[in-house]
């Protein structure tokens, strides 16, 4: 039973991992170069491949014609996308003679579309998932292979929500490989009316609105913090991230944006349109990252208005 895995990052990583533990003959690994512009947090799929002696293409373009014949020339039964980022023609689908199935960061039909682990948190869900789904010519919307649930704790950021997501994909694929392999699997069609679709995010959408509700702040804080490019806000000119935060309601009305005070405990608080934001880790834009007492050197006394440029 042959198989082409596609992989990137930790959950690509796991992946691979999975079906190489299981027993599945994976003939070639498709992956990325890594971007020197971006933070490289995670495990490299392109590493575990080649500990394990398996042909590795990180083609700038896979469906380039010459791509295609090789993916036809392995002829594999199975093909798997593990957070693979280039979206694949249908010529390259179809060399699967068994199918081809994409794991995806939700609990699709809901959050199809780019970055949703990320999306998850900024919208305050409470709950989460991976699909694992067979690949057609619409992105997630191929019929349903099997899904798992993930719980989203309130204090959890991007960089926890992520680790769970990770050890649920090894879960996952480990246990439906098997099942998959052996043509077990009843795949169930999605429900269009249930659909929701979020794009790619970019650094800009990290701005932070102080006219919204605490809570929101906080939750745009934990989606984008470490390892992404953090939310942002300005001062006299000068851009400040926020890393870390918490937030509480104030029952008195303040103009948002504005500093109320440096707690020693709980941070930097700042009004917002509906309750207050508590800053606890923030750098201005080339400057080192604070945190705890350490906010003080921030030099933001009460009254500063924060979200102007």
């Amino acid at each position: 039973m042959s198989v082409l895995v596609l992989a990137y990052q930790d959950i690509g990583y796991v992946g691979l991992e999975a079906l190489l533990q299981a027993g599945a003959e994976v003939t070639a690994v498709f992956t990325h170069e890594d971007d020197p512009g971006e933070e490289i947090w995670f495990r490299s799929v392109a590493e575990l491949a080649r500990s394990r002696g398996l042909p590795v293409h990180a083609p700038e373009d896979p469906n380039r014609p010459e791509m295609a014949a090789l993916v036809r020339s392995l002829a594999p039964d199975f093909i798997f996308s593990f957070y693979y980022r280039h979206l694949l023609s249908g010529e390259f689908l179809a060399a699967a003679r068994r199918g081809a199935y994409n794991l995806h960061g939700s609990l699709l039909p809901r959050y199809r579309g780019r970055a949703p682990i990320n999306w998850v948190l900024v919208n305050g869900e409470t709950e989460t998932g991976l699909t694992l789904h067979r690949m057609t010519a619409r992105p997630d919307a191929g019929d349903i292979a099997a899904q798992v649930r993930v719980p989203i704790a309130e204090s959890d950021t991007i960089r926890e929500l992520y680790a769970k997501m990770t050890a649920a994909a090894a879960r996952l694929i480990a246990e439906t490989w098997p099942e998959l392999a052996a043509g077990r699997i009843k795949e169930v069609p999605q429900d269009e009316s249930q659909a929701s679709y979020f794009g790619r995010r970019r650094p800009e959408d990290g701005r932070i609105d102080w006219q919204a509700p605490a809570k929101k702040i906080y939750d745009l804080c934990r989606a984008v913090t470490h390892p992404y490019p953090g939310c942002f806000t300005f001062h006299q000119g000068k851009k400040l991230y926020i890393w870390s935060a918490g937030c509480d309601p104030d029952p008195e009305t303040r103009t948002p944006g504005t500093v109320l005070s440096l707690d020693g405990e709980k941070g930097l608080a700042v009004a917002c349109g509906r309750g207050r934001l508590y800053v606890r880790s923030a750098q201005w834009a080339g400057q080192e990252e604070l945190a705890g007492p350490e906010l003080v050197r921030i030099d933001l006394p009460a009254g500063a208005r924060l979200g102007n440029n």
